[in-house]
């Protein structure tokens, strides 16, 4: 299924999107002496990777057998997917891509270090997140980029998009010892956070993809998904063989006796050669949004650019390309808010820290309520659905952590959310079951002070107890009693992050399929604007990306014409 790139007819690789699997697809067929030009809507490169807590997952990966971590296999993380997707809606699982995928991605992850690409190391003690699993491992598959100085990217850095959701320049050890939240609004966080242009960076719900200005140079760290992205970018400007171009939105595909031979822009301008379609999902397009959660604007945000508006799915869509659903209660979305500022929104983990719950209209628990793919699932469930649903929590939480872009102890702003001196009384203003709610926040605080949730599992899961809790809270980092008034509640979004699950459908080596499910020839795909077949409805934080840079892998040497056997 190779194509092959004709330069002396001025044909190239054409990557569609500036996010980390397009930056990778671009690096890749330069490396195989292919030319590319990389075509991205937005005017600034990175898309919603770049806003990530820039985690790559990679099971049996060389870089932890580097650190010492301990032991790995193929089999195991093979086994820790497919029991996980077994679960519920095997018939979404694509067995042959998963098997492809375990195999090629530590080979991946290791080629892009070899040829400069970034640098990797191990983020420390995070656990998978189904630790109930078999294949499950407890620290040693999530990967993350060492920093990089920004000033390495030379004119590029102004360029680049800069995460306002995660505290750029502080590491994974910094987070996890102190825990997520602390991180974000200690003196030292608020200064670092002050100088580059943001407050609170991660709860304000700052989507407009701004940039620091300042203070560049020789301290000018970048970590998290900002830093993965700011190291694939750096490697990318220096091949010659590589263009990128801003602000160049592609509109058409062109195709020629069913093969797709080029693509024009929104300007006009027309490439010749194969595409790959590297934008990310669908999180600003509220048609394909209910189409594919069935969410309406009331229950939905994004953090996501809003560049990400399908634009992959529909270019793929005008050759014949086909929409893969996977269902709704396995995406990877988290509850959240309408920012405190502008018109974005917002997400954090406030929601897994102690002394709050999520309820439903009925003033019920129904959801490991520090768990998003718990949440999902059971609030989507199309069979008992939890729509609106809410947080709910005393005024221990707003003194101990505070909420979006309100720091601890601080203020709430008038209108953002409902206060009362009572829980029956703040259900009442929420349009919630008041004294239903009373009870529940009785049980709940009852089971929290011993440290436990036998209802639901709060507290269960070693990622959420190690990434979004309170590490110094006792006797558990994500429950505490609910009992000291006022008390406060928000009516929550479900908030997109630009990793939709459903997309493109392609199979194992990024080839967009027809309805056939056929390879359209000249059409490739790679990261989140490909659906998650290969994973079915399993998911584990950095899967995402990690599958992004695994498929630029095999795309880029297929198109050099030395595909990696199976």
């Amino acid at each position: 299924m190779g194509v092959t790139v004709d330069t002396a007819a001025g044909e190239k690789v054409i990557v569609v999107g500036a996010g980390l699997s397009g930056l990778a697809t671009a690096i890749g067929s330069a490396l195989q002496g292919l030319p590319v030009v990389v075509l991205e809507a937005a005017e600034l490169v990175g898309g919603a990777a770049a806003y990530s807590g820039g985690q790559i997952w990679c099971g049996n990966n060389h870089v932890a057998q580097r650190e010492g971590y301990g032991p790995d296999s193929l089999e195991l993380t093979e086994t820790y997917f497919t029991e996980v997707a077994e679960e519920s809606h095997p018939e979404v699982l694509d067995r042959a891509a998963l098997k492809r995928w375990v195999q090629q991605s530590p080979e991946a992850i290791k080629y892009w270090e070899d040829n400069g690409a970034i640098r990797w190391t191990v983020i420390p003690g995070l656990a998978d997140y189904h630790n109930e699993a078999k294949g499950a491992l407890g620290e040693g598959r999530y990967l993350t980029n060492e920093l990089i100085d920004g000033s390495e990217l030379g004119e590029w850095r102004q360029k680049l998009r800069y995460s306002p959701y995660f505290p750029v320049g502080k590491t994974y050890a910094d987070l996890l010892g102190k825990g997520r939240r602390a991180t974000y609004v200690d003196e030292e966080g608020e200064k670092e956070a002050t100088k580059h242009g943001h407050v609170g960076l991660p709860a304000f719900g700052i989507a407009d993809g701004s940039h620091p200005t300042e203070n560049q140079g020789e301290d000018d760290p970048l970590t998290y998904g900002t830093g993965v992205v700011a190291s694939f970018l750096n490697r990318a400007i220096r091949e010659q063989n590589i263009e990128i171009r801003t602000g160049s939105p592609v509109t058409e595909l062109l195709q020629e006796n069913g093969r797709v031979i080029g693509a024009r822009t929104a300007a006009g301008d027309e490439f010749r050669g194969p595409v790959v379609l590297c934008t990310s999902t669908y999180d600003w397009d509220p048609d394909l949004v209910r189409e594919v959660l069935g969410l309406e604007p009331e229950d939905w945000g994004s953090v996501a650019p809003e560049s990400v508006a399908g634009d992959g799915i529909k270019l793929a869509q005008q050759v014949g390309g086909q929409l893969f659903k996977i269902p709704p209660t396995a995406t990877p979305i988290l509850p959240g808010w309408r920012s405190q500022v502008g018109t974005g929104y917002g997400y954090g983990p406030e929601y897994a820290m102690p002394h709050c719950m999520i309820v439903d209209r009925t003033g019920q628990r129904y959801c490991n309520d520090s768990f998003w793919p718990d949440i999902v699932k059971k609030t989507l469930n199309p069979d008992d659905k939890h729509l609106p649903f809410f947080l709910i929590w005393d005024e221990q939480h707003r003194m101990k952590y505070g909420l979006a872009a309100t720091p601890p102890g601080g203020e709430y702003p008038e209108g953002w959310v409902v206060s009362a001196d009572t829980l029956a009384e703040l259900g009442d203003k929420l349009g919630i079951d008041g004294n239903r709610l009373t009870d529940t926040a009785k049980v709940f605080s009852a089971n929290a002070a011993r440290g436990e949730d036998p209802d639901f599992g709060r507290g269960t899961v070693t990622y959420v107890n190690k990434f979004a809790g309170d590490p110094n809270n006792k006797p558990s980092p994500v429950l505490g009693t609910i009992e000291k008034g006022p008390f406060h509640g928000i009516r929550l979004k479900f908030v997109g992050t630009g990793i939709g699950t459903s997309g493109v459908h392609i199979d194992g080596d990024g080839h967009v399929l027809d309805a056939d499910r056929q390879p359209i020839p000249g059409l490739y795909a790679a990261g989140s604007v490909a659906a998650l077949t290969h994973t079915g409805t399993a998911y584990n934080s950095g899967l995402a990306l990690g599958r992004g840079i695994t498929l630029a892998y095999l795309i880029s040497h297929e198109l050099g014409g030395h595909p990696i056997p199976a």
